[in-house]
Parts: structure tokens; C-alpha cells; sequence
């Protein structure tokens, strides 16, 4: 295969990645604690961390850039603004982390250490966000330092009982999926050997 027809076959992928995640949003959302119903699991970054693994952290941050805009403003346009930034912000720290270790060591257990440090890392990314920057999301005029402050102190209120666990069940429940089918993804639909064994890859790998 050509380095052109390589390029615009990997662009074809990621584009389908990204259509299946926004599919999978649109289809499959429900809350988790019923206190806060607003923050919803949904499989939306399976297919991300799948185009992560196969084609790295910057490629895996592109495709939550572009799937977090488009979801943004369709199937998830209630959520408006906030939406957009929380998803590009925790779901980037999740496929840099897990991508970047995972492109280092390539190998099932490699796997297994990337995404359980990308999901340690987006439930803490995502404690530090929601106190620093959703009171500003939430407060109407952002130089009534006293409206931020109390929106800061309610926020602060969630983030071990409800934020906190939210985030380690969406990325953990994610992950899992993910490691379960990637090696099929991947073989069949990323690399595109349905009839061929794959060639490369230690038995450790997935």
C-alpha cells in the first residue's frame, strides 16, 4: 500500500470512529447516581481509544476533539459550551495517558497499565476541572466573585460521592470494553487482515 492510500485509508477509519461514537452517544446515555443525574455514562470513547491505540495520543486527541464538537452540537447540544469543554478535557487526558504508554509498551499487559493510569488520571483531571473551572460554567455573571465562590463550595460538595466515582465507572467501564474488542477492531477493521493472519505482533499483544 502507497503512503497516500495508507493516509486516506487511516483517515477513513478515524472517520469512522468518530461517526460510531457520536451513533453510540445518541443510543446508549443513562445516569449513574441518581442525585446527579446530569452527568450520563456513555460509550462515546470506545471508539476513541480504539483509533488511540491504533494510531497514537495526538491522533486519539483529534478524534476527541472532532467527535466532542460534533456531539456537542447534535445529540449532546443540551449540554451546550460545558459540555463540549468537560468532554475534550477528560477525554484527552484519558487517550494522551493511556495512548502515550501504550505506544511505549506495546503489549497486552502494556494495555492493561495504559488504561488503568488513563482512567486514575481523568478522574483526577476531571476533580481539578469541576473545582476550578465549572463554577465559572455555572455562575451567569463571572465578576460576582461571591456567586463563584458559593457555586465552587456546592460544587466541591459532589466531587468525592458523586464526581469522583462517576468518572473512575465511565473510564473503567470504557476501558474494559476496549480491551476486550481491540484486538478484533483492530485486526479486521483498522489494519483490514480479515483473511490473513496478523504479521509483527509478539503473542502478548494485543
Amino acid at each position: 500500500m502507497s503512503a497516500r492510500s495508507a493516509r486516506i485509508k487511516k483517515l477513513a477509519v478515524m472517520a469512522m470512529l468518530v461517526a460510531l461514537s457520536i451513533v453510540l452517544v445518541s443510543l446508549v446515555h443513562f445516569p449513574i447516581f441518581a442525585p446527579v443525574a446530569f452527568l450520563e455514562y456513555d460509550p462515546a470513547d470506545i471508539p476513541i481509544l480504539i483509533g488511540t491505540f491504533a494510531y497514537g495520543p495526538l491522533a486519539g486527541i483529534v478524534l476527541t476533539v472532532v467527535a466532542s464538537l460534533i456531539q456537542g452540537f447534535t445529540v449532546s447540544a443540551q449540554s451546550g459550551v460545558m459540555g463540549i469543554a468537560m468532554h475534550i478535557f477528560a477525554t484527552s487526558t484519558l487517550v494522551l495517558v493511556a495512548g502515550t504508554i501504550y505506544k511505549i509498551r506495546h503489549t497486552r499487559s502494556g494495555a492493561v497499565i495504559a488504561l488503568v493510569a488513563g482512567v486514575l488520571a481523568m478522574t483526577a483531571a476531571m476533580m481539578v476541572f469541576n473545582h476550578f473551572i465549572t463554577p465559572y460554567f455555572i455562575t451567569p455573571d463571572w465578576s460576582d466573585t461571591a456567586a463563584v465562590a458559593a457555586n465552587r463550595a456546592y460544587v466541591d460538595t459532589l466531587l468525592f460521592p458523586f464526581i469522583a466515582p462517576f468518572n473512575l465507572i465511565k473510564a473503567g467501564a470504557n476501558s474494559v470494553v476496549t480491551f476486550l474488542v481491540y484486538k478484533v477492531v483492530s485486526r479486521y477493521i483498522v489494519h483490514g487482515d480479515a483473511f490473513a493472519a496478523p504479521s509483527g505482533k509478539t503473542p502478548n499483544e494485543i
